[in-house]
């Protein structure tokens, strides 16, 4: 029944990439270095903030982030249920609790109704999510907390996208990206905190490099080979390798091309799709721009007689690959049997992880593919 193979996505990578690797290789930096420091500045400048500091994932960035900020035994940190348990996962890094609130079923972001419900006297940040690429309104968000809770961006999809005239990453008093294979850009691993808060900046610069009080650039590129850095601070090996940062740096300069893309695929997919009425289809927003890192989709249990599951085996019997939009983390093992979670504590996150559909939308699809995969989702 396959006629081909249709991936959920796939890296967008050419020649330009191939050559900006040229030059570390040459030079023999191959860890962080010049690259990364230019990957940084550009990314910086293109999210409209003051600092970006490259890590070696997401989850490690949000791990700096949050111990740059403090956070430790004692304090809690909300997130939403339904995300990747990366999001949750860093909050215990740090000896802190993740207090779960529900999502919206229309967005996928975290529900404010339900997030006021979770601020107690021990609230210290929130990691709201740009979901699929879909900025949270971080300015709901702020109204509900009290002043001095942080707000960490989950930017992990959302890179190019917009909420009111600003960029994810600087909405909150920082942002993590990621660029992992399945983002709309890519270095293979790795990530980005932004921020406006010159001093969390600093420590996370810090933090990455083991706690490093100067950093390898300063060490190898000064008059005195001597110098060695003092530790004042325990830290980790989070930095990014100046590899990653050359591709990085390729990859960026295509970000807004690869979004606008994506975007009038994903306004076709709605015209085309716009009338089955058993599935829910993402909206771009009136006040920014969705970042379309996957077009994710709404099946509607009461509306058809087939479940998520039996559609998503069906396409990819004709070769179309789907996957669920991601976790409910209440609903994991960890999560469930550590804090006596309950599937039904969080219903909108319980509905989103067994109804939610992803279906392929990237930068390496033809229009062609685009027509066999509606025609498919139709023919169900």
């Amino acid at each position: 029944m396959r006629d081909r193979v249709i991936q959920i996505a796939f890296p967008s990578i050419g020649n330009e990439e191939w050559q900006a690797l040229k030059e570390p290789l040459s030079s023999g930096w191959l860890t962080q270095g010049p690259k990364v420091m230019e990957f940084e500045h550009e990314f910086a400048l293109m999210h409209g903030v003051d600092h970006a500091i490259a890590v070696t994932s997401a989850t490690t960035g949000l791990h700096l982030a949050l111990i740059a900020l403090g956070i430790g035994p004692g304090d809690e940190v909300i997130v939403p249920s339904f995300t990747w348990i990366a999001t949750a996962n860093a909050v215990l890094y740090c000896g802190a609790t993740p207090v779960f609130a529900d999502v919206d079923r229309s967005t996928f972001n975290i529900d404010i109704a339900d997030l006021k419900k979770r601020v107690t006297t021990r609230t210290r940040a929130i990691v709201p999510v740009h979901l699929f690429g879909l900025c949270a309104d971080i300015s709901a968000i702020r109204q509900a907390l009290p002043g001095d809770v942080a707000i960490i961006e989950d930017a992990a999809c959302a890179a190019g996208a917009r909420l009111a005239g600003d960029s994810a990453g600087a909405l909150g008093n920082c942002g993590v990206f990621s660029f992992h294979p399945r983002k709309s850009i890519t270095c293979g691993e790795g990530g980005m905190i932004t921020t406006n808060d010159a001093d969390l900046a600093g420590r996370s610069r810090m933090l990455r490099n083991h706690g490093a009080s100067i950093s390898e650039e300063e060490r190898h590129s000064g008059p005195r080979p001597y110098i060695l850095p003092d530790f004042n601070l325990l830290g980790f090996n989070y930095r990014m390798t100046d590899l990653q940062g050359a591709v990085g740096r390729a990859q960026l300069n295509k970000l807004d091309g690869f979004v606008e893309e994506r975007a009038k695929w994903a306004a076709w997919y709605r015209e085309q799709l716009g009338d089955v009425d058993w599935l829910h289809l993402p909206q771009e927003p009136k006040n920014g721009r969705h970042a379309w890192q996957s077009f994710v989709v709404y099946v509607d249990p009461d509306k058809t007689t087939l479940s998520r599951n039996a559609l998503m085996e069906r396409l990819q019997e004709r070769g179309i690959s789907t996957r669920p939009g991601t976790h409910a983390v209440h609903m994991l093992g960890y999560y469930r049997d550590t804090y006596g979670l309950r599937d039904d504590d969080f219903p909108g996150a319980r509905d989103c992880a067994q109804n939610s559909m992803a279906i392929p939308l990237h930068n390496m699809m033809t229009p062609d593919d685009y027509t066999y995969v509606v025609d498919a989702v139709r023919a169900l």
